[in-house]
């Protein structure tokens, strides 16, 4: 194997101590830089405030709306710190555009004012990279462990030897890309493989060995990573690396003293997952096969034993959280599957550097050891976990799973320590205030005080709107939304809205039909089908549909295409980026879809004028960790309604409403088909509090004559 070039720029200097320009000089060098640059206060705002906070060494929650331009305004004041500075997002998406884009910009902006040119590296799971100890024992040939791990297919669930010689050919295309590659990075692999190839060449985090044990540890693709970026300015990672550093202890991300986390309001969740973990029957089946070689064949007998009767428990328990333990099926399961794993682990022994093949070795141990760990929680019954079943709709997989009940005390023991925290986000000051974030987030929020002098004069810089009238609508008699977000702190940190450049209120209506009846069924209702059709008519498509169930989804595509001659785009019926590149290029298009829209759409311009909302994104009764959350509150006395599903029927509905103002020129209307959003006297102003101030009415009619106004504009 040809060692793989070193990556051009790979070994950069450290910065230098001594004077330097503030955030705000960076700021105006990145601005200034762009033809017609202009500095906006939000962003001037949100990058005074993070250089305070560096200085003060006090933790800072941002809510930055949609066009402040947050990126640069918290990349500038991070050029001032003795780097690395870690930057975690939450989507690939925004990560590339760091990188590709945001990071090269400003580093050219800013090198006459520094006097040198910043770095930048990107940090990614060991999973993103090839290893070439996989790809050394890989061959074209279909291998025995993956044989029979495809989902199911029609002619009885194994490949056919056309898709064998597909699989082969895309082994041979990596082995090629790896004597060319610098980073080894799967990103930057053109075309790609599917996952099933990549899986045969990449290297999970608890199956390596380590560099020192490994053949090929001297041109490990994931090892220069890291490298890369303990020597880089500004490191770019993800939130799932982020939550597996801090559960392992903080060694994999570099020693850093500032830590932002953007899309914050997702990490609470994302920390979840990597503290989630799962038994699946094909998973113990694969892990004996992988470890059966090394084992006596008694012993590798009873894995498969064990995973036999973890599927028997799991086809006769029903889905859902298990509310009462363990059904006794699934409790022999774990403790037949405890059991083997330790004998396996046992046998196998330790993994030494003279073992003949000790990748391999590695493989088996750690699928093992985590099996063992999973059964062993499961059968523990902790109060602090939840356990529940889980069954596709489709039947193709059924898994026993485990997740923490709560992560907020994992995040305040590991988030804050020795590092200043500055977590941003377009979606953090739900109804209005910033404590049901902050508490998510580990941050004790603290009783309400009278606002000092200060905080006053912040709160009244940062006002969300005022009710001036909407022109693409008349509106006599509605009112608008208004209010502001207060500036609180707790110990050790503060917080701030720094608003938007939007002119919400004149550039977008919220309209809540009020006169539909309470959503009760599932799917459409009619009702609620009659508005749709009604709204997208008077505008003639470019409505992006968010629907709560894909059942939902399809009822109102099949009625605006049996009502109606526009074009419905029907997420799961084509790639998702294929439909999204369709829906902006085709004017009257309509694009109807479920949750992953909510947040991953950005369609500025006329393309997109009409998102409607059939109902409040309330977690669904069967969603087994927020149901269990919510029962925790309720036994505490507390209302869990009120404390779990109404924040993240906030945080999705503004993640959805967003989806119309993305640019300046924009105008629109958003449709909340949800009566309750208004009528609703508990949680219905908590949850318009918690959006952008568009101007808000409760008038079909006004509705419908600002969508015609704007059809023939």
């Amino acid at each position: 194997m040809t060692p793989p070039r070193a990556a051009t720029g790979s070994t950069v200097p450290k910065r230098g101590r001594g004077n330097r320009p503030s955030g705000l000089d960076l700021l105006a060098a990145a601005v200034g830089a762009v033809p017609g640059g202009a500095a906006r206060p939000g962003q001037q705002q949100m990058a005074e405030a993070i250089g305070r906070s560096i200085a003060d060494r006090e933790h800072l929650l941002v809510q930055a709306g949609t066009g402040t331009g947050k990126s640069l305004a918290y990349l500038a004041p991070a050029l001032t710190v003795d780097g690395p500075v870690v930057v975690s997002t939450a989507t690939l998406a925004l990560q590339s555009q760091l990188v590709e884009h945001d990071l090269p910009r400003l580093a050219d902006a800013v090198e006459p004012v520094l006097g040198r040119r910043p770095t930048f590296a990107v940090l990614k799971g060991r999973h993103h990279y090839l290893c070439l100890a996989r790809l050394d024992n890989s061959t074209e040939d279909e291998p025995e462990d993956t044989l029979f791990d495809a989902p199911a297919r029609p002619a009885g669930g194994t490949k056919w030897l056309g898709e064998a010689g597909r699989m082969g050919k895309q082994i041979q295309r990596l082995r090629d890309w790896a004597e060319k590659t610098d980073t080894g990075d799967r990103d930057e692999l053109d075309p790609g493989v599917d996952d099933q190839a990549w899986r045969l060449v990449s290297m999970p985090a608890r199956e390596c060995v380590g560099a020192a044990r490994c053949p090929f540890g001297a041109e490990c693709f994931a090892e220069a990573s890291r490298a890369r970026a303990r020597e880089a300015d500004v490191v770019v990672t993800n939130h799932s690396l982020l939550a597996v550093d801090m559960l392992a202890g903080r060694h994999i991300v570099p020693p850093h003293k500032l830590l932002i986390v953007d899309e914050a309001h997702e990490l609470a969740d994302r920390v979840s997952s990597a503290a989630q973990a799962e038994l699946v029957p094909e998973l113990i089946d694969r892990s004996a096969r992988r470890a059966r070689p090394l084992l006596r064949p008694e012993v590798a007998d009873r894995l498969t034993e064990a995973g036999d009767a973890l599927a028997v428990g799991l086809a006769e328990a029903p889905a859902g959280r298990l509310t009462a333990g363990l059904p006794g099926p699934l409790r022999e399961a774990c403790t037949l599957l405890d059991a083997a794993t330790r004998a396996a682990l046992e046998a196998i022994g330790d993994v030494k550097a003279d073992d003949p093949d000790p990748v391999r070795k590695q493989q088996a141990k750690a699928a093992l050891d985590e099996l063992s760990t999973t059964a062993q929680r499961l059968l523990e019954e902790g109060d602090h976990d939840v356990a529940w079943v889980e069954k596709p709709d489709n039947g193709s997989r059924r898994a026993l799973v485990v997740a923490p009940l709560s992560v907020a005390g994992t995040l305040a023991t590991h988030l804050y320590d020795e590092r200043t925290v500055v977590a941003t986000s377009a979606t953090l000051a739900l109804g209005g205030r910033f404590d049901t974030v902050a508490r998510a987030l580990g941050l004790d929020a603290p009783p309400p005080t009278p606002p000092t002098p200060a905080a006053a004069a912040l709160a009244a810089s940062t006002t969300r709107g005022d009710a001036a009238t909407a022109p693409v609508a008349t509106a006599p008699g509605s009112n608008a939304a208004t209010g502001t977000v207060p500036a609180t702190s707790g110990p050790g940190w503060r917080s701030l809205d720094v608003g938007s450049p939007f002119d919400y209120a004149r550039q977008g209506i919220l309209y809540v039909a009020a006169h539909l009846p309470r959503p009760s069924v599932s799917g459409l209702p009619e009702a609620a089908g009659e508005e749709l059709l009604a709204l997208v008519g008077a505008l003639g498509g470019r409505t992006l549909g968010l629907f709560s169930s894909r059942r939902a989804a399809q009822q109102a595509a099949e009625l605006v295409r049996a009502r109606t001659d526009l074009p419905v785009l029907l997420q799961g019926e084509e790639a998702l980026p294929l439909l999204v590149r369709r829906f902006r290029q085709e004017r009257e298009s309509c694009l109807f879809g479920v949750m992953s829209l909510w947040q991953g759409v950005d369609v500025p311009g006329d393309a997109c004028q009409l998102v409607v909302i059939d109902r409040l994104p309330f977690p669904r009764p069967d969603e087994p960790l927020a149901a269990a959350r919510a029962a925790a509150v309720d036994a505490g006395g507390g209302s869990g309604f009120a404390a779990v599903s109404v924040p993240i029927a906030a945080v999705r509905l503004a993640q959805g409403v967003g989806r119309l103002i993305r640019a300046t020129g924009d105008r629109g209307v958003v449709a909340v088909l949800d009566s309750r959003l208004e009528t609703a006297r508990g949680y219905g102003p908590f949850l318009r509090r918690s959006l952008p101030p568009f101007w808000y009415t409760t008038r079909a009619d006004v509705a419908r004559g600002a969508l015609e106004r704007l059809a023939k504009s």
